[in-house]
């Protein structure tokens, strides 16, 4: 119980100082009781396509996608495999630029993040729902034969 402690101690403190990004915020009396919540999410793939710098100047954002798979086994033994594109957003100023000069499609690489929903509105008009995770850690592999 006191290896588990430690070990969730500085998770939970780290997760104290964290900002929500396009969350709903409501104004209201302190509630009689706060509960403490986790929004983590960990994904190792390979980028879909090189990183790309969006936003404004006063508020640049580095977006890029990760490909994930699983193989699973059909009752006749033919195998399949199915594939999960994320969408990934980079905010903070040093890790962002890292991952615009650095990353590259077809690399291999995790993020450490949160998942946050919100809404797109399309050249249409179109209201779409988007899924992203906001990378809080990029890290990079070299695949063995470069």
């Amino acid at each position: 119980m006191q290896h588990t402690r430690r070990m969730l101690n500085p998770l939970l403190s780290g997760l104290r100082n964290l900002q929500a990004r396009g969350a709903t915020t409501t104004t209201a009396a302190a509630p009689a009781k706060v509960e403490k919540t986790v929004n983590t999410v960990t994904i190792l793939g390979r980028v879909g396509a090189d990183p790309q710098l969006r936003g404004s100047q006063e508020h640049p954002v580095v977006t890029f996608s990760v490909a994930t798979h699983t193989n699973y086994k059909y009752e006749n033994g033919d195998w399949a495999q199915r594939t999960d594109w994320h969408r990934v957003v980079v905010f903070k100023p040093n890790l962002r630029d890292t991952v615009l000069e650095y990353l590259k499609k077809g690399q291999r690489t995790m993020v450490q993040g949160k998942i946050t929903y919100g809404e797109i509105t399309d050249q249409q008009g179109n209201q779409k729902t988007s899924t992203s995770i906001i990378a809080d850690d990029v890290l990079f592999f070299r695949d063995a034969n470069n």
